[in-house]
């Protein structure tokens, strides 16, 4: 029978996975620079509407539809059709509140993936890409996982998305940004994020969004979802507390970006352990995910010299991958009967199946993503040309500026650009020869 507390969580847990999306926006927005801000935003609301549109149609019937030899779900659920009001099998909600819950899943995959292209991407080729990799890669990942396929039958465990959501989004973004190329100027001058409070107001909306995102996947009002709430909130503030003291180290300096970076790290990493893990553990994956996730934007994308504008591999494809692994150390049936006991409980199988499923979800946003790019850039031109980037995406492809500027004629700053093609001032009120 339908629980009306159930109901009501999961409900509100997918309004709070909703608004992650927005506040990826803004946590995206705040680091580029400001003729590209509205571009950035755009990429993410648009992806809301096009996603839930394409998740009603054909999403959920290929996610969660009659399992076909563990490979995808069969269409007998396209449009929604059968589902009505019946109780979701074995649940006590109606399978209309899982359709709406899982759907706020699949908006914010592949707005996950925009950080890493940033700034260089044409918004016709973005909205393709975007749309055939949530058919063709998002929906058989999540139906390999979490739909009953072949993972599933392995034994993976992924409580809310670090196989599913940060793995698949992170790799397939770092495909892109390296076959798009690097941004204009990227490695010879400084390319710094315009505003660090957006940032700031994103990354908050993210970790409240984020109970929901993990808690929820309880999928009722229940103890579970008490202990996937506890661990999520443990684990962003460890990663945002051994982040902040890495880079003060290193540095010199702990900065209110490196902070915010440092929660979004925990977060992802936990996602796939939530509904596994006790509290404590939940800590040490925090305290681990900040430091590893800092050296992997700091260190290893320098080495490698991928342009990763935002850095969704960075913090999405190796936290993910960090998360989806300690899942296997772990996990333990005393928080969840449904689960497994990882290794440190006494059982590999666990960690074997989270290391198969890793392999398996680079190996489909790598070669997915790539096969995809081909076909989509031979359609419409993906990568916007020099002479755009330089005048910035947002009036390019939008019309629109973030910020009106008021530059003089015939003021010594008019259309004047520094190297990567930023304005030098965005506002310069009254200058004349005269005045300087």
């Amino acid at each position: 029978m339908i629980d009306s507390g159930d109901t009501a969580w999961v409900l509100i847990s997918a309004a709070l996975v909703f608004i992650m999306t927005p506040g990826l926006a803004f946590f995206y927005g705040g680091m580029v620079r400001s003729k590209n801000v509205l571009t950035t935003i755009m990429q993410s609301f648009f992806i809301v509407a096009m996603i839930s549109v394409e998740w009603v149609i054909l999403g959920y019937a290929m996610t969660f539809g009659t399992d076909i030899n563990g490979f995808i779900g069969a269409l007998d659920k396209i449009g929604l059709a059968g589902v009505g009001m019946n109780v979701l099998e074995g649940g006590t909600i109606p399978e209309l509140a899982f359709v709406a819950f899982q759907c706020m899943f699949a908006v914010i995959t592949p707005a996950l993936i925009t950080g890493a292209f940033a700034e260089r991407m044409k918004f016709a080729g973005f909205a393709l890409f975007i749309l055939f990799w949530a058919i063709l890669i998002y929906n058989p990942m999540a139906h390999w996982v979490w739909g009953g396929g072949f993972l599933a039958q392995l034994g993976a465990l992924d409580f809310a998305g670090g196989l599913v959501i940060h793995i698949l989004s992170g790799v397939s973004g770092l495909t892109l940004c390296i076959l798009l190329g690097k941004r204009r100027g990227y490695g010879k001058t400084a390319i710094l994020p315009h505003n660090v409070p957006m940032i700031v107001l994103g990354a908050t909306l993210l970790w409240f969004g984020w109970f929901g995102f993990n808690a929820g996947s309880a999928l009722g009002a229940n103890a579970l979802a008490a202990n996937a709430f506890v661990v999520t909130q443990a684990a962003a503030a460890a990663a945002t507390v051994s982040w902040v003291l890495v880079e003060w180290k290193i540095n010199g300096k702990p900065t209110l970006m490196g902070a915010a970076s440092g929660c979004i790290a925990g977060l992802v990493a936990i996602t796939p352990a939530a509904g596994f893990v006790a509290p404590m553990p939940g800590v040490i994956i925090g305290l681990l995910a900040g430091v590893i996730c800092y050296f992997a934007v700091s260190v290893l994308k320098v080495k490698l010299g991928y342009d990763d504008s935002l850095d969704a591999f960075g913090i999405h494809g190796i936290g993910g991958t960090w998360g989806s692994i300690a899942t296997g150390l772990w996990a333990t049936t005393a928080i969840n009967p449904d689960g497994a006991d990882g290794l440190f409980y006494g059982d590999t199988h666990l960690l074997f199946a989270q290391c198969v499923s890793v392999v398996v979800a680079y190996a489909l946003g790598i070669i997915g993503s790539y096969i995809l790019y081909q076909i989509v850039n031979h359609i419409t031109p993906m990568r916007a040309d020099e002479a755009e980037e330089i005048s910035g995406l947002d009036i390019v492809e939008h019309g629109e500026r973030g910020y009106a500027r008021s530059v003089l004629t015939g003021s010594p700053y008019e259309g004047v650009l520094d190297a990567s093609g930023e304005m030098l001032a965005d506002t310069v009120l009254h200058a004349t020869p005269e005045k300087g």
